[in-house]
């Protein structure tokens, strides 16, 4: 989009044939990485085909009022159907007085002020043209004096077909990114943790961050960003992993489900500088047929993008 960094897509059918894909833009007035702490907003785009393109349509969340949790910003969406109810996950945060752009100092510490607000928040709506409604309070927190204290994000809810939730998340300690789970019997919670500890601990000192889990017939599985390289054997490519109690992970064989290489239609090849945020797409018999992902350009890292999209992978059959 002219102007606006985009990220974050995830997509779902609608009973209309087309698909909808909820994503995060914010201005390209502002930095890149740490722009989307202050400014950046869900927007809704549809499509006729899976892998586009997609054509805005509006803008979902924030609010916009500094008095809500969620008010001033709204990141890492992501879409999912319970029953008739849509469930967008995301997280939110707002801080105090106009975005500060001339001065370096008073913007980092606005960014500061948003990001130790950032919390995971839900809205549904019975049709995903809106209207969408927000919960008053997040639905999972951070936890004071655990390793969770400082922040709650990346939202990767797996929804079950009996409505309940198992909902993971990541925080940061000083070892690194680390991921969380809880779970609630219903979409609007209360969500309680599953382990009182971080799961995926791994020797050697790797991690992994943007969780995307889903139900495999009898077990979990879950893609993630290898953080270090250490897993998949490349540096921030796609671990795949499996589990059946959601807290207790193994690595699948092949660990490694996709690459940061990618081929284009037009036989191109190239290494993005980022591919994360992985969302499956998943066909009326549960198979995945899409691989959405948020794409930069540059040698690697937020900080030299000088471009953004989310890419849509389509997928054999299996």
């Amino acid at each position: 989009m002219d102007g606006y960094w985009v990220w974050c897509g995830s997509v779902i059918a609608g009973q209309d044939g087309r698909y909808y894909m909820f994503a995060s833009r914010w201005s390209r007035a502002l930095p890149m990485f740490s722009g989307y702490i202050l400014s950046s907003e869900i927007v809704r785009a549809v499509s006729d085909t899976p892998s586009g393109p997609y054509r805005f349509v509006e803008k979902v969340l924030p609010s916009g009022n500094p008095d809500s949790w969620d008010g001033r910003m709204a990141h890492n969406p992501t879409i999912h159907k319970c029953g008739d109810t849509y469930l967008l996950y995301y997280i939110g945060s707002t801080f105090t007085n106009p975005i500060e752009r001339e001065s370096k100092d008073a913007c980092e510490a606005q960014c500061g002020e948003s990001y130790s607000k950032i919390r995971i928040g839900l809205a549904t709506s019975h049709s995903l043209d809106g209207p969408w409604k927000t919960m008053d309070q997040p639905v999972l927190e951070p936890r004071p004096g655990k390793w969770d204290s400082q922040i709650v994000t990346n939202p990767a809810p797996c929804v079950r077909d009996d409505g309940r939730v198992v909902l993971f998340y990541r925080s940061n300690t000083p070892e690194g990114l680390r991921i969380g789970v809880a779970a609630a019997d219903h979409y609007a919670g209360p969500y309680h943790r599953l382990s009182d500890d971080p799961i995926l601990r791994f020797e050697g000192g790797d991690f992994v961050e943007d969780p995307f889990v889903w139900w495999e017939k009898d077990h979990y599985e879950m893609l993630a960003k290898d953080m270090l390289g250490g897993i998949t054997g490349e540096l921030h490519a796609g671990a795949h992993f499996r589990s059946s109690d959601a807290i207790h992970w193994t690595p699948m064989e092949p660990p490694k489900a996709y690459s940061r290489t990618v081929a284009f239609e037009n036989g191109e090849e190239t290494q993005l500088g980022c591919l994360e945020r992985a969302q499956l797409l998943f066909d009326k018999q549960d198979r995945p047929i899409c691989l959405f992902a948020a794409a930069a350009d540059g040698p690697g890292g937020f900080h030299h993008a000088l471009n953004t999209w989310n890419i849509a992978i389509p997928l054999g059959a299996s």
